[in-house]
């Protein structure tokens, strides 16, 4: 019985978490760029494009300084840059962020340091779009009235 529960759990969702999880520790400094499909733990520091289809982590002793492009993020460190997160942005307390963002959603516990200029995907775009999709075909019958007439 306790043999089927340790191969249920070597089976599970964890083991595969753990294979798509990187870590950078603290001391381990990059410069250059990375692009991965997995998420990642940031205690060390990136200088350059970091770009993953995952989530990125980034604890109190990261430092990101280029570009960050992600799905999902967590600061509690730093980052100086351009920074796009298709979904959501969270910022810890700890968290000082300065460039430009670009997010889904924000989220900013009281403390966090974001000296940013921010702009948010979603509801400016479909805005823009359904007013050039309303302007087009007015357009196109302006046109086609004046040809009539003619």
């Amino acid at each position: 019985m306790f043999s089927d529960n340790r191969k249920g759990r070597e089976q599970g969702g964890s083991t595969d978490f753990s294979r798509n999880q990187n870590k950078i520790s603290e001391g381990t400094k990059i410069v250059g760029d990375v692009i991965s499909e997995g998420g990642f733990r940031i205690e060390g520091t990136i200088e350059g494009t970091f770009k993953t289809t995952g989530k990125v982590v980034v604890g109190t002793s990261g430092f990101i300084k280029g570009t960050l492009e992600c799905a999902d993020a967590d600061f509690e460190g730093k980052f100086s840059g351009t920074l796009n997160v298709s979904n959501t942005l969270s910022l810890k307390p700890t968290a000082h962020i300065e460039g430009e963002v670009v997010v889904g959603k924000l989220a900013v516990e009281p403390g966090a340091n974001f000296n940013a200029s921010c702009s948010m995907k979603g509801g400016i775009k479909s805005l823009s779009k359904s007013s050039e999709q309303s302007g087009q075909p007015q357009a196109g019958r302006s046109a086609q009235g004046q040809g009539k007439s003619a």
